[in-house]
């Protein structure tokens, strides 16, 4: 029995700063206590994720990296079920500080929030 396999490979990131800024016009957006998540839909067939993890929010660079691996995490297990959109993930300061079950929660909730959102304005 084969499995697909659920990578972040290069085609499901955002890496151009053209794609980020396409992203920060109009975005749907979705908010909570430890992410802020801007999200506009594309025209591919799957959904693609850019991190924006400021120093001013996480100050150390180890910080930093967990968050962008537990959002990378997040992503990879959910991108199945996302709709085709273009998402860039904006950590706030308590973030830092949060479980890790409290922020794929946190992140579960904004995919499932984006799913709807997209699903109306469609």
């Amino acid at each position: 029995m084969t499995t697909k396999r659920a990578c972040f490979t290069r085609h499901v990131r955002l890496l151009k700063p053209d794609e980020f800024s396409y992203v920060f016009k109009k975005p749907l957006r979705s908010s909570d206590r430890f992410f802020t998540i801007l999200a506009v839909k594309n025209e591919m067939n799957h959904a693609r994720l850019g991190l924006a993890i400021s120093k001013k929010n996480a100050r150390r660079a180890v910080d930093r990296n967990i968050i962008k691996r537990l959002v990378r995490e997040s992503f990879r297990l959910s991108l199945h079920k996302l709709a085709y959109v273009d998402i860039v993930v904006m950590a706030k300061p308590v973030t830092k500080s949060a479980e890790n079950h409290q922020i794929f929660q946190s992140l579960q909730q904004h995919w499932d929030r984006l799913n709807r959102q997209c699903a109306k304005s469609s």
